[in-house]
């Protein structure tokens, strides 16, 4: 083989030996970590609060609560009108 003809072997080779230990490292569990100069960032998105939420069958103002991350405190003010222990079907209830 030609000098000039086995460099193009060369870089498959060391792709195919890199993805072979990267696999290997995978399904043993020893996923490489990333090296001290490495920093990783996490972009973390949140959907905004909507202002209103409509009571749905089984909740209570608890549920709402839980689901939508507002404390129970903070509905009893912003929903003066409403009784916690008659909530309706479809009522509006304001979350801010």
């Amino acid at each position: 083989m030609p000098y000039r003809d086995w460099r193009r072997y060369v870089a498959p080779a060391a792709f195919l030996a890199a993805v072979t230990i990267a696999v290997a490292l995978i399904r043993s569990g020893l996923e490489p970590r990333p090296s001290a100069s490495t920093t990783t960032t996490v972009a973390t998105t949140t959907r905004p609060l909507p202002k209103y939420t409509r009571v749905r069958a089984g909740d209570t103002l608890a549920a709402i609560s839980e689901r939508m991350h507002v404390p129970v405190k903070t509905l009893r003010r912003l929903n003066p009108h409403v009784k916690p222990t008659a909530l309706f079907i479809g009522e509006r209830i304001r979350l801010r």
